[in-house]
């Protein structure tokens, strides 16, 4: 199955960055993630880019992770670490540091890892039809501490917990009502309406554009808090009790075995 992040120059400084994953809903395996990395970088370097367009092929955004890879890297602290902190923070991270404004153009499956990705985004378009979670306490375990801290500031502190230790989804309409989503439009109008916002952005004036970006990030963190929201995150990523340990713990084992023999987990 081929898996990939494309990235094509569209008209009118709009860039198209497509996920791929087929026969797999556009699942995130860990060379799509590096790639992805490579794409935000490549766009924050053009000084033609205007505006990203983000959009999985078919009829899914991203339903989360490729859970097919995880065995062979999952149950190891060291290589798990490795995988977060690396792989899904390093493609997560250049999203967040693009200057460039990023829509969002959501159909079908946006899970665990899509609602990662949308959560960079700067506008998020959605078919009614969309599906919005995190389901992998079903897997056996957390989310990643950065990628909980990224998630929870864009979907809601509530909507982040029913979503992290219910396993609840959500519905388009649902997401919108909880300030996810900036518009939500019947689904053979998906496309139609993530381009015309991403060619209203590109016609604007880009320096401002990407100047607004940079005081938005700023905002995120005041500077009365900043040394302080930092020191927290990194006491959680890299402090004495590590946030990895549970590569090899029974319910991980069995959360991921379980999928993959496609049966309920018994925790």
């Amino acid at each position: 199955m081929s898996s990939e992040v494309l990235m094509n120059a569209g008209e009118g400084g709009v860039v198209h960055v497509t996920l791929r994953h087929t026969g797999r809903l556009n699942a995130m395996s860990r060379p799509m993630w590096r790639q992805l990395r490579a794409v935000f970088e490549d766009v924050q370097r053009r000084a033609d880019a205007r505006c990203v367009l983000i959009a999985g092929e078919g009829g899914a955004f991203c339903a989360g992770g490729d859970i097919s890879e995880y065995p062979s890297f999952r149950f190891d602290a060291a290589a798990l670490r490795d995988f977060h902190e690396n792989d899904v923070w390093g493609g997560l991270n250049a999203m967040i540091q693009c200057d460039v404004p990023i829509v969002a153009q959501i159909s079908g499956a946006c899970m665990g890892a899509g609602v990662e990705i949308a959560s960079c985004c700067d506008i998020r378009v959605a078919g009614s039809g969309a599906r919005f979670g995190a389901p992998i306490a079903k897997l056996g375990f957390p989310m990643a501490p950065r990628e909980a801290q990224l998630v929870a500031g864009a979907v809601g502190d509530v909507t982040a917990r029913q979503m992290l230790l219910e396993a609840a989804t959500f519905s388009a309409p649902d997401m919108l009502a909880r300030g996810f989503l900036s518009r939500v439009v019947a689904d053979d109008m998906v496309a139609t309406e993530a381009l015309g916002s991403a060619q209203r952005i590109a016609a604007l004036a880009p320096q401002a554009a990407r100047m607004n970006k940079q005081t938005f990030r700023a905002l995120k963190a005041p500077v009365a808090l900043q040394n302080h929201a930092l020191s927290a995150i990194e006491n959680i990523v890299n402090g004495t009790a590590d946030p990895y340990a549970y590569a090899a713990s029974a319910e991980h084992r069995e959360g991921i075995s379980a999928f993959l023999d496609k049966r309920a987990p018994v925790f």
